[in-house]
């Protein structure tokens, strides 16, 4: 049963890495100056790089890389929702936005110095669960902002009038991961949907 499982695993991640690697190339090729559509093509190609290295070691089995994997992750995503936000700016005139984009940038900051502390353990086999909450803190605060940002001018770009809806998705999949897996590991299948979500985000912005 568990060998069945890892294949299915291997089979899911890999479908998606080729897919979202694919979707974040035709973005690129097709973009011609739309700074929407480079902003959108350059985050899914982030994405692939970082759970490359979460995923890689997972559809390999290399436990010793797996830690270290899933904090480049932590950080890419990071740079993945920067980037979304980013192109938020580009398609809707609101005169709230330089605030935002300072709260959002400051809160990304302090994600990314959390997730850099030695504290963390990336590597342990049981790192601590308080840091894991910790430094998804400022993630989640910081994916709400952009989720409401995209509800508020859902109506601006068509493509991209459920962005904010793929966003609570994916953190709704995520944060019972973050809280409550290391007691019940059948959470971890939540990452499934939450994948598909980001997959989601990357199919609406074939429309930009």
């Amino acid at each position: 049963m568990k060998e069945i499982s890892h294949k299915i695993e291997l089979i899911f991640d890999s479908l998606y890495l080729f897919a979202a690697f694919m979707i974040g190339l035709y973005l690129l090729l097709h973009a011609g100056e739309d700074q929407s559509r480079i902003l959108a093509g350059t985050m899914a190609l982030v994405l692939v790089g970082g759970d490359a290295f979460h995923l890689m070691p997972r559809i390999f089995q290399l436990k010793n890389l797996l830690g270290r994997g899933k904090q480049i992750t932590s950080i890419t995503m990071t740079v993945f929702y920067f980037l979304l936000w980013q192109i938020g700016q580009t398609l809707y005139e609101d005169p709230s936005s330089q605030i935002l984009t300072i709260i959002i940038y400051i809160l990304g900051a302090v994600r990314i110095i959390l997730c850099l502390l030695p504290q963390n353990r990336w590597t342990s086999e049981q790192p601590p669960v308080q840091y894991g909450i910790l430094r998804n803190i400022p993630f989640f605060v910081m994916g709400l902002v952009i989720a409401g940002w995209y509800f508020i001018h859902s109506g601006v770009v068509g493509s991209l009038s459920l962005m904010w809806l793929a966003i609570l998705i994916s953190f709704a999949c995520y944060m019972p991961v973050v809280l409550w897996a290391h007691k019940k590991p059948v959470l971890g299948i939540l990452m499934l949907p939450k994948t598909c979500a980001y997959i989601w985000m990357l199919t609406m912005c074939l429309g930009l």
